[in-house]
């Protein structure tokens, strides 16, 4: 007889590990016990050698779905000559932190999906689930994973789940959300607050009609409220955009499933002329969408993100053009929850299913700030099981076949990246104050937040500080370094310099490269290239950082590093009225304008990025250019998109970030081989983009095909003189043309290349690569 004991650690809690333990155990004749502490799982078995071993291949190789083993301690211990093997009460070890890893909230698995078709107690239940799906990190207090510690402890078990629940054969076997129609958390349609009393079939039946009338309607979801409307009525989504302040800013559609959305189409009408490439049925209709099998892998995965597909710029026939309009992408994502797919059975079209919230503050998860903040929503469906963690969709894209993260969130956060180093101290990296996520190293972990977002309103900033007490409270976590960004006006960093504990400041765009090497485990030196729209340059005036309109001599957001020194960056552009030429891409454009003609020249010229200014204006931003009067420099790859869409006359101003390169990318032909004329001078990249407009006719497929050649062939030609493996990371290479030309590209070099896939490629990143500069450098 052979006993010993197993700590393990990773995401083992809340996904059927213990109950998937037992069942090896038992069908393998051991004894002993399993249960949840603070760390992971703790087991023992005792019982032959042969059968032990039988036992240890079996826990790796048929882990459960949702279950993923980090490591493994084991331990010979002394038989006890037990005579069963059970589930026992879990336990928290007061010797060692907390490291028990928080499973992220899934979708629905099939098998509840035909248990609330089938009669009984699921039957049309919304919150339907088993240890192989539904809800995780929202509901969770504090670790270890118990009914008790989520905001499921309110209900107390019917004996018929209780049943289940203590069932080893049993799917629920202690899945600690279990409920059902008898038990569990209950369903309200709100309709100018009076509740429906009508049935729960009805109450989907009626919301169901509210939509195809063309109400706005708010559905809570696992993370937060969305506010839905039908996918197909302009008049409806018109509105939407009206009240939420959001002229272009594309809307995410839900779909019942994948078959629809296949059986997305549009028409061709006779004054629509047809791209080269892509062919027409008799019936003059295309594929509204364009979905590969890499893309369909994801839609129907557990995680169920938005995944950004491309689409079709012709008429729409199934879906409204104002949806995403001006450019050929949109984001779809199915049905993830029972509640989503037993709405589906009462329509038939897609719906937009977009956060609830108010400008910059986070995903509203009660129903009282629905109708306090968004007093245009009056009908709401809501349930009474509290989230305690809000969390949004997370949204990636499929580049050359590669995953690329744009949002992390639901379905894959929080999430744990394992480095190859151990860090002795506690460290809290706290991001960036766009798309912001806060990271948290304990031992050799990176526990990554999900998306917070922009932290540009007291209730952002609220939700930020909330966030980091609720990861704090999961693993008694006290840091003794917290790493910030070095921008002294963000956010994050007041906050880092009011807690007493020790600093370290990161550079944003040497963060954006340690997030790629955090995620792949890299040590060596890289040839970072960091592109994106604004950040704390390392510049020096007068001795010091600058404190311009923007907060810094040069905003940076075009560099490339060797190892950790950057050695190119791109010619800096003025910023004409700071902050104003964010929003205003005109203002870019005429910047660069003015660096090679004079006003007068400027006054001359036929392009439309000048007729949007009267003479007197022309005249004195032509006065802020010459004396640097609020016209601060930025050397941002982002901000060249922005002169681009404007040279091309495809946008003067913009109303969302990263709109100009969506546009650009829209009208990018691949038939265009081009490029712009460019010099590197000690280091300093100059695009000849002024000196082709003057002397070329200008064609808005060709200008913005052009200049994303030239970032290719920039990133190559500078590869291939530093003879390094890349990294490419920022949120410009979120424009899936430029990152799948310069992968191409770099492929063909047989250059090896990195960019991340699993984190964030944008701000998101920031903290990761926060975190993991402090443990490379062992400052901790």
């Amino acid at each position: 007889m052979v006993r010993k004991s197993y700590l393990i650690n990773g995401v083992v809690q809340g996904v059927g590990f213990r109950p998937f333990i037992y069942k090896i155990a038992c069908k393998n004749k051991l004894c002993g016990f399993v249960k949840n502490d603070s760390n992971g799982v703790e087991l023992e078995v005792e019982g032959c050698e042969e059968n032990i071993k039988i036992f240890e291949e079996q826990l790796h190789s048929q882990l459960p779905p949702l279950a993923r083993v980090d490591t493994i301690e084991t331990k010979e211990l002394e038989p006890l000559y037990e005579k069963s093997f059970e589930i026992i009460e879990s336990s928290i070890n007061t010797q060692k932190s907390k490291t028990a890893l928080i499973s992220p909230d899934v979708s629905t698995c099939k098998e509840c999906l035909e248990d609330i078709k089938k009669a009984g107690k699921y039957h049309n239940y919304f919150a339907t689930n088993c240890t192989n799906c539904g809800t995780r990190y929202s509901i969770v207090k504090t670790v270890p994973y118990d009914r008790v510690n989520t905001s499921m402890d309110k209900f107390e078990m019917c004996e018929s789940c209780h049943e289940e629940y203590k069932n080893p054969n049993s799917r629920r076997y202690h899945a600690q959300p279990i409920s059902c129609n008898n038990c569990g958390p209950s369903l309200r349609l709100m309709v100018k607050n009076e509740e429906l009393n009508i049935s729960d079939d009805e109450k989907f039946r009626k919301l169901a009609d509210f939509i195809k009338e063309g109400a706005i309607v708010a559905i809570k979801g696992i993370g937060g409220f969305h506010i839905v409307c039908d996918a197909t009525n302009d008049e409806v989504i018109l509105r939407l955009r009206e009240f939420k302040n959001r002229p272009t800013k594309p809307f995410a559609i839900m779909c019942k499933d994948i078959v629809q959305i296949k059986s997305l189409v549009c028409a061709v009408s006779d004054s629509e002329e047809v791209p080269s490439g892509c062919a027409v049925s008799d019936s003059e209709e295309v594929p509204l969408v364009y979905v590969n099998e890499k893309e369909e892998e994801l839609l129907t995965s557990k995680e169920a993100p938005i995944v950004i597909l491309k689409k079709s710029l012709f008429s729409y026939v199934k879906l409204s053009k104002l949806l995403a309009p001006n450019i050929d992408r949109i984001g779809c994502m199915l049905a993830y929850t029972p509640l989503h797919h037993l709405l589906f059975g009462h329509l038939n079209t897609p719906i937009v299913a977009t956060s609830a919230n108010l400008g910059d503050e986070p995903i509203i998860t009660k129903i009282e700030d629905i109708f306090t903040k968004l007093p245009f929503v009056t009908i709401v469906m809501d349930f009474d099981r509290d989230i305690v963690n809000g969390v949004d969709d997370s949204l990636l894209q499929v580049i050359s076949g590669k995953i690329q993260t744009l949002r992390l969130a639901r379905g894959y956060a929080p999430k744990v990246i394992k480095l190859p180093l151990k860090s002795e101290k506690k460290i809290l990296a706290v991001g960036a104050n766009q798309k912001n996520a806060i990271a948290f190293v304990i031992d050799d972990n990176i526990i990554l937040s999900p998306h917070i977002g922009d932290l540009n309103s007291l209730k952002a900033f609220e939700y930020f500080e909330r966030t980091i007490e609720t990861f704090k409270r999961f693993y008694d976590f006290e840091p003794d370094i917290i790493v910030h960004d070095k921008h002294p006006n963000y956010e994050t960093t007041k906050w880092a310099k009011r807690q007493g504990k020790e600093l370290l400041e990161v550079g944003h765009h040497l963060a954006h490269i340690y997030a790629c090497k955090a995620e792949f485990g890299l040590t060596n030196d890289y040839l970072g290239f960091s592109f994106d729209g604004t950040g704390y340059g390392d510049d020096k005036v007068n001795g010091e950082a600058g404190e311009g309109a923007l907060g810094c001599g040069t905003l940076w957001g075009g560099e490339v590093f060797v190892g950790d020194v950057r050695k190119y960056h791109f010619k800096p552009i003025k910023l004409l009225g700071g902050e104003k030429a964010i929003k205003e891409p005109r203002r870019v454009a005429l910047s660069m304008l003015f660096d090679v003609l004079s006003l007068e020249e400027v006054q001359e010229l036929d392009l439309a990025c000048v007729k949007e200014f009267s003479h007197e204006n022309l005249k004195l931003l032509h006065q802020s250019h010459t004396k640097n009067l609020n016209a601060p420099q930025s050397s941002s790859v982002g901000r060249m998109f922005d002169a681009i869409a404007s040279f091309s006359d495809i946008a003067q101003t913009i109303s969302y970030e990263g709109e100009s390169g969506l546009l650009c990318e829209s009208y990018y032909d691949e038939n265009i081989t081009k490029r712009f004329n460019y010099v590197i001078t000690d280091g300093v990249i100059d695009i000849k983009i002024v000196e082709y407009i003057l002397n070329n006719k200008l064609d808005k497929q060709e200008l913005n095909s052009i200049f994303i050649n030239t970032l290719a062939e920039i990133i190559i030609n500078i590869s291939k003189k530093e003879k390094l493996e890349v990294i490419l990371s920022g949120g410009v290479f979120q424009n899936k043309t430029l990152l799948g030309l310069t992968a191409k590209r770099l492929e063909k070099e047989n250059i090896t290349y990195f960019y991340q896939q699993q984190t964030a490629i944008n701000d998101g990143g920031i903290a990761l690569g926060q975190a993991y500069f402090c443990v490379k450098n062992n400052i901790a």
